[in-house]
C-alpha cells in the first residue's frame, strides 16, 4: 500500500508490473473505486499521467489518497477478484446499475402439480423462464402457456374445483380430474414450449386437432385451431432468428458528452424479449467496465453481439470470455458481427439506441449552444396564464432527461397582487418555487425556461438573485422562437428545426398549456360557485 498526502505525490515505481487488482481509497480509508489490470503499474499510471479524463475520473484522482493492490497470476484471476471486491465492497465511482430495474420470470414451480407463476428472482424452488424485459410479451406468454397447456395457477391446491376449471383452463387436479401421468406430461409440453420449441408444440395441437375432427368433437378442435392460432400470432411477432438454437444478447453503446449510453437486447432461442437501456457516466475502459458490472448481475448467454469491441488485443478479449464463462459455467463468446444475420440483430439495437441519443444529443446541443455548465438533465419552464385581469395563474413544468416528469408539476395562483401583470407574476411564482426548495434542501434544476421574453427573464432573474442563486436561466419568446438571456438584448435564433429547438418548443408547449387547464378549471369553479349562490339566493326568495 502506498499513501498519498496529495496526487502530485504519485510514484509508479512504487506498484509492482505484476496482474492483479488496484483499489483506491480515501483519507478515511473507504473504498473508492476498484479495477483489475494486467499490468497494475502502467494502469494506475494512467490515471495519475495525463489530465485528458472525463470529469467524473478527474473528481476520482482528486479525492484518492491511498493506493491498495492484490497481485495474483493471470488476467482472468484479476478479472474474478475484482468482482467478488466490488459485489462485497460497492464502491461509489465503480460503474453502478442497482437502479435497473427487475426483469420477470415465468416459473414452473417443483411440486407434485406444478403450478404457472411469474418471480423476479430466480430459485431452487422454481423451474425459471426468461427473464423476460418487455411485460406485455410475458404476460402474453404466460396467458397462452395457461390457455393451452391448463396448468394450475392457484398458489395452494383448493379442495373443490375453482373457476379456471370450469371455464376450461384447467384440468383441476385438486379433484383428482387429472392424473400425475397425464399432468406430468402437461408440464412437459408448457416446458418444451417455454424453451422455444413453438414449432413442435403447434404439430403436437395440429395432431391432436385433426383427431378431434375426425371424431366429431367439433368443439374441442375448434378450441385447438384457435390455440395454434394464438401460438403463431404470439410467435410471428417476436420471432427474430428460427434457426437459432442458442440463447445470445445484443449489447450496443455510444458516448455522448460525458455520458455512456447503452442498450441491451436479450434473443432466447431465436425470441427477441425486449429491451433494456443505461446510461452511466464515462470513465476509462468504460465499456469493459459496463459489462462486467452488467453481467455480475444479469443472466450470461452463450453469445453477446456488440458493436464495438472493449478489449485491447485478443488476450484481453479472451480473459473476458474466459471470465464470463466461468461465471456462466458454460463457454460465452464475445463477437463483433460481421454475418448478415447477426449483423441484423445489431442494427436493430442501435436502431433503438438512436431514438435515446436523438434525446441526449438535444440536451448536448442545448448545453453548447448556450454554454451551459452541466447537460441540462432537469429543466423547469414557467407560463402564466391569464385570460383577462381575472384568475391569473402559473404552471410550472418539470422535464428530466427529456421527457415530462409530471410528479414535479406545480400550479401557482397569484397571491401578491390583483390584475394583469406578466412581469410581476413570473417574479413571484420564481420565487416562491426556489424559496421553498431552498427550504426544503431539494435539488435544483439545471436550467429555467421562462415562455416569454427580455421582461418576463429579467423578473425572473430579479427573484433568483434575491433568493441568492445562480441557475442558468433563458426565455423562449412565441412570435419568432427567439431565445433571450439575462442581460442580453439582442436574442440569440437557431434554426427552429434542430432537435435542440424542438425539444425547448415541447417544453414550453407544455407548460403553456399546464397553466391554461389550471385557468379554465378555476374558471369553471367559479361559474359554478357563482350558479350555486343564486340558486341558493332563489330558495331563500321563495321560503320568504
Amino acid at each position: 500500500m502506498i499513501k498519498l498526502s496529495t496526487p502530485l505525490e504519485f510514484k509508479a515505481s512504487d506498484i509492482p508490473n505484476d496482474p492483479g487488482v488496484y483499489l483506491f481509497k480515501d483519507e478515511r480509508d473507504e473504498i473508492l473505486y476498484i479495477g483489475k489490470a494486467k499490468s497494475l503499474r502502467a494502469r494506475v499510471k494512467s490515471y495519475f499521467s495525463s489530465n485528458d479524463h472525463p470529469a467524473k475520473t478527474r473528481q476520482l484522482v482528486g479525492r484518492i489518497r491511498q493506493i491498495d493492490w492484490v497481485i495474483v497470476n493471470n488476467e482472468v484471476e484479476a478479472l474474478l477478484l475484482e468482482n467478488k471486491l466490488i459485489k462485497q465492497h460497492t464502491p461509489k465511482y465503480n460503474v453502478n446499475l442497482k437502479d435497473a430495474k427487475t426483469y420477470a420470470y415465468i416459473a414452473l414451480t417443483r411440486e407434485a402439480y406444478p403450478r404457472i407463476l411469474t418471480s423476479r428472482k430466480v430459485s431452487r424452488k422454481l423451474e425459471s423462464f426468461g427473464p423476460y424485459t418487455d411485460g406485455f410479451t410475458r404476460r402474453d406468454l404466460q396467458r397462452l402457456v395457461v390457455r393451452v397447456f391448463k396448468l394450475r395457477t392457484c398458489k395452494t391446491m383448493p379442495k373443490r374445483a375453482c373457476l379456471n376449471y370450469h371455464i376450461h383452463l384447467c384440468t383441476a387436479p385438486c379433484i383428482g380430474n387429472v392424473t400425475a401421468e397425464a399432468y406430468a406430461e402437461q408440464v412437459r409440453q408448457a416446458r418444451a414450449f417455454l424453451n422455444g420449441s413453438y414449432q413442435q408444440t403447434i404439430g403436437l395441437l395440429s395432431a391432436q386437432m385433426q383427431i378431434a375432427s375426425a371424431s366429431q368433437k367439433y368443439e374441442e378442435a375448434l378450441e385447438l385451431r384457435n390455440q395454434i392460432a394464438s401460438i403463431r400470432l404470439l410467435t410471428e411477432r417476436q420471432i427474430v432468428d428460427n434457426e437459432r438454437r442458442f440463447d445470445q444478447d445484443v449489447l450496443v453503446f455510444r458516448q455522448v458528452g460525458e455520458k455512456l449510453l447503452a442498450v441491451q437486447m436479450g434473443v432466447r432461442r431465436g425470441v427477441l424479449l425486449g429491451k433494456k437501456e443505461f446510461s452511466v457516466d464515462v470513465q476509462p475502459q468504460i465499456e469493459q467496465e459496463f459489462l462486467k458490472a452488467y453481467y455480475s448481475a444479469n443472466q450470461i448467454p452463450r453469445e453477446i453481439l456488440l458493436n464495438k469491441p472493449c478489449w485491447q488485443g485478443n488476450e484481453e478479449k479472451a480473459a473476458l470470455e474466459e471470465f464470463l464463462s466461468a461465471k456462466r459455467l458454460a463457454p460465452v463468446s464475445l463477437v463483433i458481427p460481421r454475418r448478415q444475420d447477426k449483423l441484423a440483430l445489431l442494427r436493430l439495437a442501435e436502431k433503438n439506441l438512436e431514438s435515446s441519443l436523438e434525446v441526449d444529443c438535444a440536451l448536448v446541443d442545448l448545453q453548447n449552444n448556450l454554454n451551459l455548465p452541466v447537460l441540462p438533465r432537469v429543466i423547469e419552464c414557467f407560463d402564466i396564464s391569464n385570460l383577462g385581469a381575472e384568475h391569473v395563474v402559473s404552471g410550472m413544468v418539470t422535464f428530466k432527461d427529456a421527457k415530462p416528469d409530471k410528479r414535479n408539476y406545480r400550479k401557482f395562483k397569484i397571491k401578491t397582487f390583483q390584475g394583469q401583470d406578466d412581469f410581476a407574476a413570473i417574479n413571484e411564482v420564481v420565487a416562491r418555487r426556489y424559496k421553498r426548495q431552498l427550504e426544503e434542501k431539494n435539488p435544483l434544476p439545471d436550467l429555467i425556461v421562462i415562455d416569454g421574453g427580455p421582461g418576463q427573464v429579467g423578473a425572473a432573474k430579479a427573484a433568483l438573485q434575491t433568493l441568492g442563486m445562480q441557475v442558468p436561466l433563458i426565455g423562449l419568446a412565441k412570435e419568432h422562437e427567439e431565445i433571450y438571456l439575462p442581460d442580453e438584448t439582442t436574442p440569440r435564433r437557431f434554426d427552429k428545426n434542430t432537435r435542440m429547438m424542438l425539444l425547448l418548443r415541447k417544453i414550453r408547449d407544455a407548460a403553456h398549456d399546464f397553466s391554461l387547464g389550471y385557468n379554465l378549471k378555476r374558471r369553471e369553479m367559479k361559474t359554478r360557485d357563482e350558479f350555486k349562490h343564486k340558486l341558493n339566493l332563489g330558495k331563500i326568495h321563495k321560503q320568504t
